[in-house]
């Protein structure tokens, strides 16, 4: 993504910004911290949470840092699949760039593709860019690149 479109992503992603920072404002009284990572805003320690989820540009999760490797939902999917690893945060930013292009469409958009899913092409460029750095966008596309 060109660097001067990330102002009007975000303000485009605003509507689920607001739906993340509320969720993690609730649960700061029962432990959650909030944090920057990475130009987004984090939560850590989620109560009742499991995993993370990104909403807008923030990133929602259970444990202490996003600096854990998790299996890629290919692997889930084919346990035996070679690229089987890799680093939640890096996972997450890719979801928080996608939102910068989708903003209030990235949900729709998401369930659409098949939610919470190997076969969902959001969550393998996700697993893509936590891979290699590149890859986060799951459509062919043309003009700048954001490395």
């Amino acid at each position: 993504m060109c660097w001067w479109l990330v102002v009007p992503g975000h303000l485009w992603a605003a509507p689920n910004t607001l739906l993340g920072l509320v969720a993690g404002l609730l649960g700061v009284p029962f432990g959650a911290q909030p944090y920057r990572y990475h130009g987004a805003l984090a939560f850590r320690r989620m109560p009742r949470f499991f995993g993370a989820l990104t909403l807008g540009g923030v990133i929602l999760h259970a444990g202490a840092s996003l600096d854990v490797v998790v299996s890629t939902y290919t692997a889930r999917l084919r346990p035996a699949a070679r690229a089987g690893r890799v680093a939640l945060g890096d996972h997450e930013r890719a979801h928080v760039l996608q939102y910068l292009v989708l903003g209030p469409l990235f949900l729709p958009v998401y369930f659409l593709c098949g939610g919470v899913s190997a076969r969902n092409p959001l969550e393998r460029a996700a697993d893509l860019f936590a891979l290699t750095g590149k890859g986060w966008w799951p459509w062919p596309r043309r003009g700048c690149r954001y490395h």
